[in-house]
């Protein structure tokens, strides 16, 4: 896959068939339109291209001022996209002036102008241009001018990409782990630094490494105990997670820690990947740290059935 983020020097796309979104969490519907994207291009001897926009269109034209949370950074996206088998992948940068194009330049300078698309696969829904004024119908409307062919993504599978995005933020907001990795297709994941924190893990005998998010547009699991693989230098541990305010310890800041099973390595500073794969219990205050030690080690034995 090729990887295109200026849209000022683009390659000339053999006989393009495009299709454009967001594609956060790339989930089986996603994988849908994309499989249909390939096999279009195939037929038509051209190239598969997503186009897709950073940073999210909402934080650009959005009156409402709120984070948006996505199941994906943009480099996972290109990383999920890239395992997908696509051609091409073009990431707009989406700034005001881009927004505040007409439906019509939007048509005309940008698709055609940069992709001379043979088919533009779209949704019944799709809008773009200045206040959202363009549509499917302007597309269609154009196509005899432009030559491209305009194929519809059905709405069923477009109302079912909606309510799966929708429902794996939300089971991912509530701490269900199995819901959101059936959904998404692969198990959840996120990376982290590792950032120095008051150790008292470590006194216990279970020590953690203290992730501070390398994205804060990414969206967090809801607090509690899980089971997780980490990724550390290229190399995948066994362990689990707290994600909460460690109540036991009167804790004030909401904090991900994770204990990697078998490991003994000083890792402030690095990045690490975990992988999210099972919710084991809601974080609960214990009469003191030998108590905790105790669930700590049930919790570890539970990890394990799992992992």
């Amino acid at each position: 896959m090729q990887i295109h983020r200026d849209i000022n020097r683009l390659p000339v796309f053999r006989h393009a068939v495009i299709t454009i979104g967001t594609f956060d969490g790339v989930h089986a519907g996603h994988r849908q339109i994309i499989e249909r994207l390939k096999q279009t291009a195939a037929e038509a001897g051209g190239e598969s291209v997503i186009i897709t926009f950073h940073p999210h269109p909402r934080k650009v034209v959005s009156s409402v001022i709120t984070g948006v949370r996505l199941i994906n950074t943009l480099d996972e996206r290109i990383e999920l996209l890239e395992k997908t088998g696509i051609d091409h992948l073009v990431i707009v940068p989406f700034t005001d002036y881009f927004a505040n194009q007409s439906a019509d330049e939007y048509i005309r300078d940008f698709l055609v102008a940069r992709f001379r698309p043979h088919t533009i696969i779209i949704g019944y829904d799709h809008r773009f241009g200045r206040e959202r004024s363009g549509n499917y119908s302007l597309l269609e409307e154009k196509a005899p001018q432009y030559g491209y062919r305009l194929m519809e993504i059905p709405e069923h599978l477009l109302d079912s990409i909606k309510v799966s995005s929708t429902n794996i933020r939300n089971a991912i907001l509530h701490s269900n782990a199995d819901e959101a990795n059936r959904l998404l297709g692969y198990t959840f994941f996120f990376e982290g630094e590792v950032i120095h924190g008051d150790k008292i893990g470590r006194e216990i005998g279970y020590p953690t490494a203290n992730l501070k998010s390398t994205d804060d547009e990414k969206i967090v699991m809801g607090d509690g105990i899980y089971a997780v693989y980490a990724t550390v230098d290229g190399i995948q541990y066994k362990g689990m997670m707290s994600i909460g305010f460690r109540p036991t310890v009167n804790g004030r800041t909401r904090v991900t820690e994770v204990n990697l099973f078998d490991f003994d390595q000083s890792i402030y500073g690095k990045k690490i990947r975990v992988h999210v794969k099972k919710y084991l219990r809601s974080e609960v205050k214990f009469n003191g740290l030998e108590e905790l030690k105790e669930q700590l080690h049930r919790d570890k034995e539970d990890s394990l059935k799992w992992l």
